[in-house]
């Protein structure tokens, strides 16, 4: 049974990860020696100062990610934030100064992204935040390139997941890994299989997403809000992006909508969207090991999960 990861190996993996930043950096002829870490959750940010660069490096992830799928995941990023981008779509660029493509060393896959100044005196307001998730939408649903359906849900994480605490009743209990199997077993064929979605839901159209709660993913630059963090850019329903997010900021993201002359979010699809992303948040307990602060977060919506409808009621 893994132990927690200790304070101490989670600085050193901040320091390797760090390293490969700063070693690509200077190997792509950037002067990085000023060097910093900007963030550090699930992936570490570092400003190669003084570069106008930043390196992302994602640090915590399933067992079985490779860095092949890891670097084909995050390329279909740059490619999409790059295009929005030439649209005038307000986000934060891949860097201009060196290849867009990920770069892997030191056993990291790294991404390299303009640096923005962040205006750290203004407070989120996620009700606006989801209001301009519609404007999002609406510029991406033009986007060419291909995108796999529903790959944010990552199915194969969820699976692997359950097998992985099975053997931790510690971080989730028989009773809970047992309801949430049972629960998988009506979600899965409708994420895995573009045909099944529709067949279960006719009429709700599919298009690139962003993936991953844009709300929470608008930075705060001090020229304006950029939309950031397309790590789990997808093609499917308007709702994946409002999963779990209440009420509020569902009726905000419908008035949104109805300015960009788009269909208001489906009640149905909703539940649905909003079961998947309760199981993988339950699944994201197995990655607790390797940063134990997530149980601090994760604890609370396993609660919220207890108290929700078998499987979204999509088993009825």
């Amino acid at each position: 049974m893994p132990d927690f990861a200790t304070p101490q190996q989670l600085a050193q993996r901040t320091s390797a990860a760090l390293g490969a930043a700063v070693g690509a950096g200077r190997d792509l002829g950037l002067d990085v020696s000023g060097a910093k870490v900007l963030h550090d959750l699930f992936s570490v940010v570092v400003h190669l100062a003084p570069s106008p660069v930043v390196a992302r490096i994602p640090t915590v992830l399933p067992h079985s990610t490779d860095l092949g799928a890891l670097t084909h995941r995050q390329q279909a990023e740059l490619d999409v934030t790059q295009w929005l981008a030439g649209q005038g779509t307000p986000v934060i660029p891949p860097s201009p100064l060196v290849p867009r493509e990920p770069v892997q060393r030191d056993g990291f896959s790294l991404t390299f992204w303009q640096f923005v100044e962040e205006d750290r005196d203004k407070e989120p307001d996620y009700v606006a935040n989801a209001e301009i998730v519609a404007d999002l939408h609406a510029a991406m649903r033009a986007y060419p390139g291909p995108l796999s359906f529903l790959s944010a849900a990552e199915p194969h994480f969820v699976t692997e997941s359950f097998a992985l605490l099975e053997a931790r009743p510690d971080l989730l209990a028989p009773a809970d890994l047992d309801r949430a199997h049972r629960e998988w077993q009506v979600l899965e064929p409708l994420v895995r299989s573009r045909t099944a979605f529709e067949e279960r839901f006719p009429g709700i159209d599919l298009q690139p997403v962003h993936g991953d709660s844009p709300p929470a993913n608008i930075f705060h630059g001090v020229d304006g809000n950029l939309y950031a963090d397309f790590e789990l850019v997808t093609l499917g329903p308007v709702e994946w992006d409002l999963a779990s997010l209440g009420p509020d900021l569902e009726s905000a993201y419908n008035r949104g909508a109805r300015r960009n002359g788009m269909r208001p979010l489906n009640e149905d699809v909703l539940a649905f969207v909003n079961a998947v992303g309760m199981l993988r948040a339950l699944c994201a307990l197995a990655l607790a090991p390797q940063m134990p602060s997530l149980l601090e977060y994760l604890n609370p919506a396993v609660d919220q999960w207890r108290t929700m409808p078998f499987a979204g009621g999509l088993a009825d």
